[in-house]
């Protein structure tokens, strides 16, 4: 996959915190694939923060 793919909108600057939500969401849905028969895992929990980093997503990159 290209960097070509991935193109910023305009005007965006590529913060921290928001690179940040978006790595908590990727670990965070690894980690419930890997215990996903566990009963120890809260989906409302990790819906919060797959929520967070898909709107990090959306705010930096173009569609």
């Amino acid at each position: 996959m290209g960097n070509e793919m991935w193109k910023l909108k305009e005007g965006v600057k590529l913060e921290a915190e928001e690179v940040a939500k978006i790595a908590c969401a990727l670990k965070s849905l690894a980690i419930y694939t890997a215990l996903a028969c566990d009963n120890d895992d809260d989906p409302d929990e990790l819906k919060e923060v797959v929520d967070e980093g898909l709107e990090a997503i959306n705010n930096i990159f173009e569609n």
